[in-house]
């Protein structure tokens, strides 16, 4: 069978589904639950323990609706869904999206594991306690550095603690005051910049040479007695690794900066080069995305935040410890900690995922993870620059990492067609492609990262579609204008987006604004 061929044939299911209130029927219901006798609560009693701001004056507006009917709805918005497990997905992008084995969703989701509660004592959580400190002694040995935490919930707020292990420092140091800038790089996730914004600080952005790296000498003027301390993605979202990095964490300690290394995407990097090597002082990695997890935009994330040991006392708390005599148990004893980044202490089923991933593959099979995500990068990058219209960013730095920043600016010049418009025409071949990159500092981008999951065939198939979108815009411009054809959405419109007065993220929101900005369905 042409695999090309069969994925033109894709037809995404359409349902129209409704929003599940607008299914609300009164008095029905999916399960049917007992309710307490008199002799196990006095609801007056449990009701008084609560501030009265926090008392319902009636009860929750909750959908009412039949189990079949439920499952029909969540069934529905599942097919209209593309996703790795049904879908070539190599185009998602900076997001690393990979195989997650199906073995750690069913270890994740053992009673043992998902019937857990944060609060129990630790005598009690022993297994789950000696998963988090095991894997953060793999990352001892995965980065070469010393402490670890696995509280942060995603990425970004593994950017928000290291920005607060930043200030607790600096605090403690009497500097909190005087070092109130950051600087960081153009092409680094955005976070980087964006979270020490929101933590108060200055933030300087450093611009890329003509090869893509960032400007060393901009970095020499903008490292001042000020700085708080760097952060720097590396690879960063070009696919460029920056192999002078050291000269900048050497530049920042020098100045006495805090260096810290968003490591969201290691995917090509492991048993390779370690966050030690490159002499930075802590980093956070994605146990989703990069350690076998799904990304957090798909189910719930886990940002691992590493540091040498002189930035012990200034980590979130609690960390997990071990003695002989304790056994596995959470330290709270931490008066210079930054405090909590989140509630409890992490997301367990993603951090057993990502154990239970890391242990199977082995030191050897890290390795390897990382050179197959270079080599189909590499692979894929030679065929995309073969088609027509396409480029990439910096090409006077032909090699790249995990993935590459590319652009359709040549494709724009000559039919009006834009990663927009790829972006709307790909749907019809039963996949799609990363394209949030606002604002297009690298003109009509688009990112692909094929990661070690894709057989060639897969990589094959889906710069197919690229090259067949393209001979499209160049030879049909009709079909182009009107697609996509074949999927759940006929026309993006990101009007909504654009207004806040349109916004409705809530139900209640929704029924006040439906006459004034929504159509009757």
């Amino acid at each position: 069978m042409d695999k090309f061929t069969s994925m033109k044939k894709f037809h995404q299911a359409k349902w129209n589904e409704p929003i599940i209130y607008e299914l609300s029927e009164a008095g029905q219901r999916a399960t049917l639950l007992p309710s307490a006798c008199c002799d196990c609560i006095d609801t007056a009693e449990a009701l008084s323990t609560l501030p009265k701001n926090m008392i319902r004056k009636g009860s929750a507006n909750l959908p009412e609706i039949a189990q079949l009917q439920l499952v029909r709805h969540y069934n529905h918005l599942a097919q209209e869904n593309l996703g790795v497990d049904s879908n070539i997905d190599i185009g998602q992008g900076t997001c690393t999206m990979k195989y997650n084995p199906k073995v750690n969703d069913r270890l994740a989701g053992s009673p043992k594991v998902a019937d857990m509660h944060p609060l129990q004592p630790d005598e009690t959580a022993q297994g789950i306690l000696e998963v988090f400190y095991k894997t953060g002694e793999l990352f001892k040995e995965i980065a070469g550095l010393d402490v670890f935490s696995m509280q942060p919930g995603s990425g970004s707020h593994g950017v928000l603690a290291l920005a607060s292990i930043v200030r607790a420092y600096w605090r403690d140091k009497g500097e909190e005051e005087k070092r109130d800038e950051i600087i960081t790089t153009l092409f680094s996730h955005p976070a980087d910049a964006a979270v020490p914004i929101v933590k108060g600080y200055k933030v300087t952005i450093i611009q890329p040479d003509a090869d893509g790296y960032p400007d060393i000498e901009a970095f020499k003027a903008a490292l001042s007695d000020r700085t708080a301390a760097i952060f720097f993605t590396n690879p960063e979202d070009t696919g460029i690794f920056n192999v002078r990095i050291k000269e900048f964490t050497k530049l920042a300690h020098e100045k006495g900066v805090v260096c810290c290394y968003d490591q969201a995407n290691a995917n090509g990097l492991l048993g390779i080069t370690r966050t030690v090597e490159a002499d930075f002082d802590m980093s956070f990695f994605n146990l989703h995305k990069t350690f076998g997890a799904p990304h957090g935009c798909g189910g719930p994330g886990s940002g691992l935040v590493a540091a040498k040991k002189e930035f012990r006392p200034y980590m979130p708390t609690p960390l997990v410890e071990y003695s002989p005599e304790k056994g596995y148990y959470l330290d709270f004893d931490m008066p210079k900690s930054c405090g909590k980044i989140k509630s409890f202490w992490g997301v367990a089923p993603v951090v057993v995922k990502s154990y239970a991933w890391i242990m199977a593959l082995g030191a050897e099979g890290l390795k390897e993870v990382s050179r197959v995500a270079i080599l189909n990068n590499n692979y894929a990058m030679k065929k995309i620059l073969a088609i027509r219209g396409a480029s990439m960013s910096f090409p006077n730095h032909p090699s790249r990492i995990e993935q590459v920043r590319y652009s359709w600016e040549q494709l724009k010049a000559d039919t009006g067609f834009g990663t927009s418009d790829v972006q709307r025409c790909i749907p019809d071949y039963g996949t799609h492609y990363w394209s949030s990159h606002e604002p297009f500092v690298i003109p009509e981008p688009f990112t692909i990262e094929p990661s070690e999951s894709y057989s060639k065939s897969d990589i094959d198939a889906y710069c197919a579609v690229l090259k067949d979108i393209s001979r499209l815009c160049y030879e049909d411009p009709e079909h182009v204008k009107h697609a996509p054809y074949n999927s759940t959405v006929q026309h993006i419109d990101h009007d909504y987006f654009d207004d806040p007065g349109k916004y409705a993220i809530t139900w209640r929101v929704y029924t006040k604004k439906y006459k004034g900005y929504f159509e009757p369905r």
